[in-house]
């Protein structure tokens, strides 16, 4: 499970330093995309095949299901961390999630998100207040 935030920077050629307590279970090869809030969504490949095979069975008569997996699978990057534990984020990632040299990364559960740090700050602080303030379930038979 992935947990905790982290404040790496994005070098020059456009890498990360994964955090250390993400780098064993990523060592063996990851996948990232688009994420919903324009941050980046980072599987293990394991994580991501799960993904792909509930996302696979969704009907292709439904349109939201096809833009869905269209714009996931299609933004979708297979990567692998070289020896100093950095990983490239492709230039069409970066774009997407306008990432520029301050970066926070997040664990969140099944995956890792990578966040501009100015775009986390200003979403956190929007969340923030209505989470401490949930009086409502969130998650059906969870929160």
């Amino acid at each position: 499970m992935f947990l905790g935030t982290y404040a790496p920077k994005l070098d020059e050629k456009g890498r990360i330093i994964l955090p250390a307590k993400f780098r064993d279970e990523l060592a063996t090869g990851i996948v990232m995309t688009r994420g919903q809030e324009n941050c980046l969504y980072v599987f293990t490949t394991r994580e991501f095949e799960a993904f792909h095979e509930k996302l696979s069975q969704a009907p292709l008569t439904s349109k939201p299901a096809r833009d869905y997996a269209r714009v996931m699978l299609s933004g979708a990057s297979a990567e692998m961390p070289d020896k100093q534990n950095r990983v490239t984020i492709p230039a069409h990632l970066r774009s997407f999630a306008g990432l520029d040299r301050e970066l926070t990364v997040i664990g969140a559960g099944t995956r890792v998100e990578i966040w501009d740090s100015a775009a986390w700050e200003t979403y956190l602080a929007e969340q923030e207040a209505s989470f401490a303030n949930i009086t409502e379930e969130v998650i059906p038979g969870l929160i």
